[in-house]
């Protein structure tokens, strides 16, 4: 988008930076001294099997892995140059909170960023003001609203049916995701037995194995339980996603206070050293894998003891998160934000979802994600996923840049105004005003007392009227019905399995 003689600014703006080039290397230091000195507790036999053939020092018996310094730097360096081959295949891993990217990307603020919803919620606070648990038809409705909202590109689940039998609930909705929509954002999954089926499931959606492979669109991803601890399942399913020619990452959730340092530093030097152990393991299993790193941090709030996804405190660690995840380790991805720690819509909820997503933009975040949630992501609400939609539609506008060039300049309206002049009915004027201004039915100006400008549940109001209208409205599966029966079969063989249950 650059004319002739002009620039935007848009293509290359400048992150906002809070850890310099000096102070990354020195969190790195210290993630490479936890994994040398300390080490990780690893349950399971066959990922110390891997890991010892990596070079790692291993003790079977206690079940634990020391990481020598070059075994770690070796991987990131793979991981690098991995992410430079322009002919991978594999480009890019949908998450919850938006997706991780294995190729080489340029770090400033992307304009386009990427809005995610998702998240496996147990509960919905529905229209009606009532929160209760979520049911199969909630899951549908859910999806349905998400693929409408024109500013989320990627959804997973926003809420997973309690209904469903827990043994298969995550084969069943990995189904319901496909069935009903193209904006894959990523899978929950629980056990390395999810990943047979859910595969298949994708594989019927791209038209095949190796075109699933190429590009994934139904990929669970394995979590570290801080501090440095991989169990047998997690570790399963990283495995088991390698082994299928998958991505992965091994995310970490470093809680500040709890499982962590009360300090941004010693927080992301963990999570860090957590994610890193999970590198070298991905390629000791393939060497030829696709990996990245990953890690989303957080406060524990010490009046609730709860894992803080909102808060101020948070805007400033998430920032450095994507500094290290991006620029220092050049693993470009999205993050966790549109987040808020307030159990209902109101000014809590607005200004921390705002905040979360605007601060990881412009602090280089390629998206964020999962909106929609309440009550620190365990709450999903319709009514919140369309504010949310619109709170993203201003941040978008917010960061978008300048563009400046011979029209944009504009000498000749200024000359045509003149002194004392104005531009109201300017040609120019009447070209650019839907371009330049956010002109939102929810973000309004309006003089006091006119219209409904007094009505202080205004904005939750006509949330609540649009989102019953694209619920009412008719939805259609992206699938042909031959798909649509491949996978139904995919989830009643998936119920037949006793492994399953």
């Amino acid at each position: 988008m650059t004319e002739k003689g002009g620039s935007m600014k848009t293509a290359n703006m400048e992150p906002v930076r809070y850890l310099s080039g000096e102070e990354l290397q020195k969190i790195h230091e210290n993630a490479c001294r936890i994994l040398e000195e300390l080490g990780m507790m690893v349950d399971h036999k066959k990922a110390l099997e891997y890991l010892d053939s990596a070079g790692c020092k291993v003790d079977f018996e206690k079940r634990r892995a020391k990481f020598p310094r070059q075994v770690v730097e070796k991987a990131i360096s793979k991981m690098k140059t991995n992410f430079a081959d322009k002919n991978r295949s594999t480009k890019r891993m949908s998450v919850r909170y938006s997706q991780v990217r294995f190729d080489k990307k340029p770090f400033c603020v992307h304009e386009d960023f990427s809005v995610s919803t998702g998240g496996f919620c147990c509960f919905i606070l529905g229209l009606d003001g009532k929160r209760r648990s979520a049911n199969i038809s909630d899951v549908r409705s859910s999806l349905k609203l998400a693929d409408k909202l024109d500013q989320i590109a990627y959804t997973g689940l926003p809420v997973a049916a309690q209904d469903v039998p827990v043994g298969v609930r995550t084969v069943v909705m990995a189904a319901e995701l496909a069935k009903a929509t193209k904006k894959f954002g990523g899978i929950e999954t629980f056990k390395a037995r999810d990943i047979e089926y859910i595969s298949r499931i994708g594989e019927v959606v791209c038209g095949g194995k190796e075109e699933h492979r190429k590009n994934p669109i139904l990929t669970g991803y394995a979590e570290v339980r801080t501090p440095l601890c991989l169990d047998e399942v997690m570790a399963d399913v990283l495995i088991s996603h390698l082994e299928k020619g998958l991505p992965q990452t091994l995310e970490s959730m470093p809680n500040a206070g709890a499982t962590a340092p009360m300090s941004a530093a010693g927080t992301l030097s963990l999570g860090a050293a957590e994610t890193l152990g999970g590198l070298v393991l991905g390629f000791a299993v393939d060497a030829n894998a696709t990996m990245g790193v990953d890690i989303n941090p957080g406060y524990c709030d010490m009046r609730s003891m709860l894992f803080g996804y909102a808060g101020a405190e948070r805007i400033p660690l998430l920032a450095a998160r994507i500094q290290l995840i991006s620029e220092f380790y050049g693993c470009p991805s999205g993050v966790h934000g549109g987040k808020t720690n307030a159990c209902v819509p109101g000014i809590q909820a607005g200004a921390e979802k705002a905040v979360s997503m605007l601060g990881p933009v412009l602090a280089g975040a390629i998206g964020f994600g999962t909106v929609g949630h309440l009550e620190n992501a365990i709450t999903f609400s319709p009514l919140q996923l369309v504010i949310d939609n619109e709170i993203a539609r201003y941040v978008r506008r917010a960061v978008k840049g300048v563009e400046v060039s011979g029209s944009t300049l504009d000498f000749e309206t200024i000359k045509a105004a003149g002194i004392g002049g104005n531009t109201v009915s300017s040609d120019s004027t009447m070209e650019r005003f839907k371009d330049e201004e956010l002109l939102s039915p929810f973000f309004d100006a309006l003089s006091w007392g006119t219209g409904n400008s007094l009505d202080s549940k205004r904005f939750e109001k006509l949330a609540a009227s649009r989102a019953e209208e694209l619920l009412a409205g008719e939805s259609e599966s992206p699938l042909n019905q031959s798909q649509i029966k491949a996978i139904d079969a995919i989830v009643e063989e998936a119920g037949r399995d006793p492994l399953m249950r």
